[in-house]
């Protein structure tokens, strides 16, 4: 009995070190992520978000909302004024540009509504003065320009608060190349980046304006890094050597970038976190094959009726919205372990893509933002390294960005 009482005893006491030990380290990753500035720098919202039916103050089934943020503590949401890819014309291009605009509005409206919860940051004092207001940041960023060509939108953007810009999403445009060309538009693989291109980032660096080289070809982005006099990001990015896949950036690429004291962001996505065969036919069987389409080649809106595009659109939408299923935390820092060791920790960020099939298990939107500095805090990062992935780096290139416009 004896034996059995101290074999007992000795169970109990590592039950209850574990304990305190699993309590003392949650205390530490909740001051850590309370400490840090926490910035995702790439959400998107979805053409509904913040209307009457989807109201962004309260729970909603989108990734971002201001429950969530504020269950997340997240400092920072970097929000994409983003259309998504359609084939260049004068009708095609007006509807692009009315749904920014209506995002942009419905996000005016967010903040408007919740004063003493939000605000608007368009600087890196703005972001530093959220600490004393107990709000939570709004920074505008702006993707995919295949719907104009000059280069007064951009100042137009500026003005409306848009700090954080990128060409492209799926899809070549006036001033580079995609990563993904669309082959049902007529897009060439491996296009660079055009004059004009170069002169939007002369004007970017102009303004202040940081360069988001996420999505673009690989000859673009080398392009786009050599020219501008600014370090640049990739606000939503994977690694090539973990999923060959041209959304991926190689590791080429990602020494570039830093090079030239830029940050890749790592995204939280799935399909371009780890190679997992059911993900694809899980999306081909849900969005694609019903349809008889095959993606990137064929241009859904010319090819189905009208009814079947709005089927279309519901079955990628509701796959979107689960798509954060087919990976883990795990995977997600693994990533990031990855990217650290080949551009090192001052290279490095955190986004997640958030309602365009962003998120994994654990990190399924900013609600679970603490979970991300949790994990970090687990591999042995320290306090001022998960600072740094957290929004560090990323402020530091921002820091660099408003300098060289004031020059």
């Amino acid at each position: 009995m004896k034996k059995i009482s101290i074999s007992l005893g000795i169970a109990a006491s590592v039950l209850l070190f574990s304990f305190v030990a699993s309590k003392n380290d949650d205390a530490t990753a909740k001051s850590i992520h309370k400490k840090a500035i926490t910035l995702d720098s790439h959400i998107d919202i979805r053409d509904d978000f913040n209307t009457a039916n989807n109201d962004a103050g309260k729970e909603t089934l989108d990734q971002i909302d201001l429950p969530k943020l504020k269950r997340g503590d997240l400092d920072v949401a970097t929000i994409a004024l983003f259309a998504d890819p359609d084939r260049p014309s004068p009708e095609n291009n007006e509807i692009a540009r009315k749904k920014v605009e209506n995002k942009f509005t419905a996000i005016q409206r967010w903040v408007k509504a919740h004063p003493d919860k939000l605000t608007f940051v368009k600087s890196t004092s703005d972001i530093g003065r959220l600490e004393k207001s107990g709000k939570h940041g709004i920074l505008l960023s702006f993707l995919n320009a295949f719907w104009f060509k000059d280069l007064s939108t951009i100042d137009k953007f500026y003005k409306d608060g848009v700090r954080v810009f990128g060409f492209n999403h799926a899809g070549n445009t006036d001033f580079s190349g995609s990563s993904r060309p669309i082959e049902a538009y007529g897009d060439k693989a491996n296009v660079g980046l055009s004059a004009l291109g170069e002169k939007a980032i002369a004007k970017i660096n102009q303004l202040g304006i940081v360069l988001d080289v996420s999505q673009l070809s690989t000859p673009a982005l080398l392009k786009a890094v050599e020219l501008s006099k600014a370090p640049v990001v990739a606000s939503h990015s994977g690694l090539k050597d973990r999923v060959d896949v041209t959304r991926n950036l190689s590791s080429s690429e990602l020494k570039a970038i830093a090079d030239k004291g830029g940050v890749i962001q790592v995204v939280a996505f799935a399909g371009y976190l780890k190679k997992d065969p059911t993900f694809t036919e899980a999306y081909l069987n849900a969005v694609a094959k019903p349809f008889g389409l095959t993606p990137l080649k064929d241009d859904p809106k010319a090819k189905l009726s009208a009814e079947d595009y709005k089927k279309y659109q519901a079955a990628y939408l509701n796959f979107s919205r689960n798509e954060w299923r087919y990976a883990t935390l795990s995977d997600y820092i693994d990533a990031i372990d990855a990217a650290v060791k080949i551009v090192g920790i001052d290279h490095v960020g955190i986004s997640s893509d958030f309602n365009h099939g962003g998120g994994v298990i654990g990190f399924a939107s900013v609600a679970d933002a603490p979970n991300v500095t949790a994990e970090l805090l687990k591999r042995n990062y320290s306090t001022q390294d998960i600072a740094k992935l957290w929004g560090g780096n990323f402020l530091r290139v921002f820091k660099e960005v408003e300098k060289l416009a004031k020059r």
